[in-house]
């Protein structure tokens, strides 16, 4: 039952933290093609580690990162008051790659398809 709940909490800041990324205006990550891979909650719900992905690369997913950890404090507080959570969750933004790596296989595969 425990990990039914941490993971719709997982689910549900990961919604809210794309939807806060587009009204940040930090230029690092505003106008990125961004994504949240993954939330990964805490037992307790007090630590979160979210995962960020950029299209461009790795490097701009690390940017990104630097300028979420920046806006950490106006994210949790609107998590608390959206979630209504009695305590938001401490959040790590880590870098991801994985969108990068789907395009690069998405391109072996049509270079694959092509060559037959």
């Amino acid at each position: 039952m425990a990990g039914f709940h941490t993971d719709r909490i997982s689910e549900d800041i990961k919604r809210e933290i794309i939807s806060l990324m587009r009204e940040l205006k930090d230029p690092r990550v505003a106008g990125k093609m961004l994504t949240v891979v993954s939330v990964k909650v805490s037992g307790d719900l007090s630590y979160a580690k979210v995962y960020v992905s950029a299209i461009d690369g790795i490097e701009t997913a690390k940017t990104a990162c630097s300028g979420l950890a920046s806006a950490q404090g106006y994210i949790r507080r609107a998590l608390g008051n959206n979630l209504h959570l009695r305590k938001a969750p401490e959040l790590t933004f880590i870098a991801d790659d994985s969108i990068e790596k789907g395009m690069g296989v998405i391109k072996k595969l049509k270079d694959a398809t092509n060559e037959d």
